[in-house]
């Protein structure tokens, strides 16, 4: 038989039964349409939260403080001592507590995060108005700030913040600059905070010490080594005791988001290919019915000399072009409704080409095999018999 000819006799008989076949198709269309949607709303989730770790730098560690008995919390000068360790470029330890704001008669509820120079490189901030804190600010106590974007928006508005005097816990800090825009993180705004020299908010948090530290190593390569280094000099001050602190590698944290994320996207597909099996089931009952409306027409097809390969390989044609035109019909729909969803919910959206021709393809496969078991009853109708059917 003509592969041609079984397509135009395909297409002629599913433009006859055009409501069946767009109902038939249909299992195929949902199903192709949720594994690109999902599959590409998942790979997009997993870029964005990729790029917001990566923004913090793959060679950053976080030291975290628990404590051990009295001892909770390590002072400015044990923190600044890990500069020495071989590898690291940049230390600052951080103290933050969120809190109200006030300029006037406006207030905001920030996180205000007492920090060191060092902050706005590890932290990748940069300076766009003013400048950023000195080691003068911390030697002295300077009651000096910094402005987050959206801060500084919200207290002042189009006005000028650089050089006007602010309230924080009733104590008047001066402005010397406000942040370039940094966006979200997983953590949060990062624009909605005020930060001030480490040593004024020890005195404005009445608490003195740092339980958390960031440490920027100059190389990933060093990263292994620095790491070992931090928790041999954390050993040594918490007398050994390894619930006293965490070093959390940035990378490790980036691995294992991933890999979330990835088995995430994966569960996603495979929910969504179930739907596939439906719209395959859909296939296969469409296709005995056609077998039983056209009992007749394949016993004069077998009288006049049609052989069992060629009405086999005529239904097998019939469902393929139905899958097929449902999966297109699918991968249409899939890019489309994903585009819309990543509109409405603002997230990142990542097509994959190989996602894409893998749905269509099992589309395919799964016509095959449910088209496979109404082919092969029509194929092996006795003549005879197919022509005394009414």
């Amino acid at each position: 038989m003509n592969i041609f000819q079984g397509v135009k006799m395909a297409l002629k008989s599913i433009v006859s039964n055009k409501l069946r076949s767009l109902l038939t198709m249909l299992g195929i269309i949902i199903g192709v349409t949720s594994v690109i949607a999902l599959v590409a709303l998942g790979q997009g989730a997993t870029k964005q939260v990729t790029e917001q770790v990566q923004g913090l730098g793959t060679n950053l560690l976080t030291v975290n403080i628990m404590g051990r008995g009295t001892t909770t919390t390590l002072n400015y000068d044990q923190v600044m001592e890990f500069n020495e360790l071989e590898g690291v470029e940049h230390i600052a330890p951080t103290k933050s507590e969120s809190t109200t704001v006030k300029y006037g008669t406006t207030s905001a509820d920030v996180s205000v995060m007492g920090t060191n120079p060092d902050y706005a490189s590890v932290q990748k901030y940069e300076v766009a108005k003013g400048r950023f804190l000195t080691e003068i600010d911390l030697d002295f106590n300077q009651k000096v700030a910094l402005l987050g974007s959206d801060t500084a928006i919200e207290l002042f508005g189009t006005a000028e913040p650089v050089g006007e005097t602010l309230l924080i816990k009733g104590i008047r800090f001066k402005v010397v600059g406000v942040l370039v825009s940094k966006g979200d993180s997983s953590t949060g705004s990062n624009d909605e905070l005020v930060i001030i020299p480490l040593t004024s908010a020890e005195r404005l948090f009445q608490s003195k010490g740092i339980r958390s530290v960031y440490v920027q190593a100059a190389t990933i390569e060093q990263m292994d080594d620095i790491v070992a280094n931090l928790e041999s000099e954390l050993s040594d001050i918490f007398r050994g005791n390894t619930n006293s602190y965490r070093v959390f590698n940035q990378q490790d944290v980036l691995d294992t988001v991933s890999s979330v994320t990835d088995t995430l996207s994966l569960a996603l597909g495979g929910i969504a290919s179930i739907s596939l099996f439906v719209g395959g089931i859909g296939i296969m009952n469409i296709m005995l019915v056609s077998v039983s409306e056209r009992t007749r027409e394949i016993g004069i097809r077998k009288a006049i000399g049609a052989k069992r390969r060629d009405i086999l390989i005529q239904f097998l044609i019939e469902a393929m072009v139905l899958v097929g035109l449902g999966g297109v019909l699918g991968v249409g729909v899939g890019v489309g409704s994903a585009t819309l969803l990543s509109s409405v919910l603002d997230m990142d959206i990542v097509f994959s080409f190989d996602v894409i021709m893998l749905a269509f393809s099992f589309s395919l496969i799964v016509g095959v095999l449910f088209g496979y078991l109404p082919a092969n009853k029509a194929a092996k109708l006795k003549p005879i018999d197919a022509l005394r059917f009414n």
